[in-house]
């Protein structure tokens, strides 16, 4: 059985409009890589980055899976520039057009946490021929995939944001206590599992504060933007994964069960499929090995 504790992959780096982006090549220690590539998409969040997906490659290759893995840091966060910008999906998926095209060179299948299921859309419209299929961990509930936020209201939001308010907010944010808080109530579906390992990532994704401007983008909803029927026009094998006790952070999808959220993505994917796993709404990280275990047949498909 392939063990470790973890995994170790030195920082590569690649430019795109001439900002400089990280990302880690995964592969099994002691083996060749076999198998479709996974390319990773990380959450955005305070000190989220690529180091979210650490515990799910480790348990990857534990459960003795041989795929590589392509786990990049989205513009903004981790070891990628973080300039002053107003981020949107496109802007996210235009980094990642170009990493696939660049650095990946052959079709992958996209695993996605959370929301950031937007950015995901927007590749597949970019660039469908290198996606060979999506795996959806706790995507948003339908309502807000429907919901259209006027762009008027976003940059209001963003502007109110990026202030010296919203500097001493995020600077409040990154503190163990919110971190802590935040995770708790919103994200795990047992505190237990808010463990050092989880915190400590934040702590030290937060550290640079301009990694606020990502994290800024996200809540001023430049991903509210009613992606229903570009979900509808996903024409390849898709895997949504929603925890048992999976629940929405916006009053959109607050009473919407996990049976429910299922059902909403299955009716609108061409090629869907679902399965819920125990857990809450962080999925690769609380319950990695039965996320891995989900996931691995819907993979070994591509072979």
């Amino acid at each position: 059985m392939i063990t470790q504790e973890k995994i170790v992959s030195p920082t590569q780096f690649y430019t795109w409009q001439n900002y400089r982006c990280a990302y880690e090549v995964y592969q099994p220690i002691n083996s060749a890589p076999v198998g479709i590539p996974l390319l990773l998409i990380h959450p955005i969040g305070v000190g989220l980055s690529r180091q979210f997906w650490q515990r799910f490659c480790r348990e990857w290759y534990h459960q003795e899976h041989r795929n590589p893995i392509y786990n990049p840091d989205l513009l903004g966060c981790g070891e990628s520039d973080q300039p002053h910008v107003a981020y949107t999906p496109s802007d996210w998926a235009q980094q990642l057009q170009y990493f696939l095209k660049e650095v990946v060179q052959k079709p992958v299948v996209v695993v996605v946490q959370g929301a950031l299921f937007a950015v995901a859309i927007e590749l597949f419209q970019k660039e469908p021929s290198l996606i060979a299929g999506l795996i959806l961990a706790a995507p948003p509930a339908w309502p807000l995939i429907k919901k259209q936020l006027p762009q008027r209201q976003q940059k209001l939001i963003w502007n109110l944001l990026d202030s010296p308010l919203g500097n001493i907010f995020y600077r409040y944010a990154r503190r163990e206590k919110f971190l802590r808080d935040f995770s708790t109530k919103q994200l795990f579906e047992s505190s237990n599992n808010v463990d050092a390992e989880w915190l400590n990532t934040l702590r030290a994704g937060a550290e640079n504060t301009d990694s606020r401007y990502a994290v800024f983008s996200f809540l001023a909803g430049f991903w509210l933007n009613d992606y229903s029927s570009a979900v509808v026009s996903i024409n390849k094998p898709t895997l949504v994964v929603v925890g048992e006790n999976t629940s929405s952070i916006a009053k959109e999808g607050k009473k919407i069960t996990p049976d429910e959220w299922l059902a909403d993505y299955l009716k609108a994917l061409p090629q869907g499929r679902g399965i819920k796993v125990p857990g809450r709404n962080v999925l690769p990280y609380e319950s990695t090995a039965k996320f891995v275990t989900a996931i691995s047949p819907f993979i070994d498909e591509f072979s």
